[in-house]
């Protein structure tokens, strides 16, 4: 078993200078980002998780702005799903405005993000590198500092080696308790890759698994909490998503208690595969 880590940690990060903290908060959805990101910003998160997709890249930058926090302190995610005209150069024009929305800069400081992530493999072979040489653009002009990939299967992240000239720091997926990419996640390992783990808590879809509830009864924990513990221990980066302030704090009290190896034994032994996932399956997209 893992040793535990705590949400306080800072991950290192292969190749970079920078480090990721070990828990994140993911706004998909959010029915009120601005609000969501203060409240979380406020009960200690400080890695946030956005993307074109979700369309609320500036309501994090506002967010962020309101807070007060120094943008030194915290890091933000975002991610981009498709490329524009299937150009590279349309392609950076989009992600730099992912960056102004999110962090426009102050003074002589320039925007940036921490991390650009591809969204999906979703747009083939062809896309997909379209897709990693303008992040590979776009870090090297300073827009983030670090670039990855999303929802990558094994078969693209081997594709990778034949056109990307900067390794991808971390590859995010789905992974809880019932659904542990075990093959993808390995390879990722082997690479020097983290792995951040988006519905780390399945949506609330499964905290009645009996298993779960049990081994959250002997600690004194919900079975949400149980998942996120899990996450940690195998040393994933969970990103559990809440828009109430409660859960959100809940979702942060990992410290003080750890899963014995017999509770993660038990929990290896709910992983259903493919079967598990809650969103459609994208590591098999060709």
């Amino acid at each position: 078993m893992a040793p535990s880590n705590s949400v306080k940690d800072l991950v290192p990060l292969m190749g970079s200078d920078a480090k990721i903290p070990r828990i994140g908060y993911g706004v998909y959805r959010s029915n009120d980002c601005k609000a969501a990101v203060l409240a979380a910003l406020s009960t200690g998160y400080r890695h946030i998780d956005t993307a074109q997709f979700y369309k609320n890249e500036a309501d994090v930058g506002e967010a962020i702005k309101s807070s007060g926090i120094p943008r030194k302190e915290l890091y933000i995610v975002t991610k981009i799903q498709q490329p524009v005209e299937n150009s590279v150069e349309r392609t950076l024009e989009s992600i730099r405005e992912s960056v102004q929305r999110i962090d426009s800069g102050e003074g002589d400081r320039k925007g940036y993000v921490d991390l650009f992530l591809v969204h999906t493999p979703a747009s083939g072979r062809e896309g997909r590198e379209i897709l990693w040489r303008a992040l590979e653009l776009l870090k090297k002009e300073g827009g983030t500092i670090d670039i990855g990939v999303s929802n990558y299967g094994t078969e693209h992240l081997f594709q990778m080696e034949t056109y990307a000239s900067i390794t991808p720091v971390c590859n995010q997926i789905e992974v809880h308790p019932f659904c542990q990419q075990k093959e993808v996640i390995s390879l990722c390992k082997s690479k020097g890759m983290v792995i951040t783990a988006y519905a780390p808590i399945v949506r609330n879809r499964r905290s009645d698994d009996p298993v779960l509830i049990t081994i959250g009864h002997n600690h004194g924990r919900h079975p949400t909490q149980v998942m996120i513990k899990w996450s940690l221990q195998k040393g994933y980066l969970p990103l559990p998503k809440s828009d109430n302030p409660e859960r959100m704090k809940a979702n942060m009290d990992m410290e003080g208690w750890e899963l014995s190896e017999e509770d993660m034994t038990k929990i290896e032994q709910l992983d259903e595969g493919q079967d598990g996932a809650i969103c459609p399956y994208p590591l098999n997209c060709p």
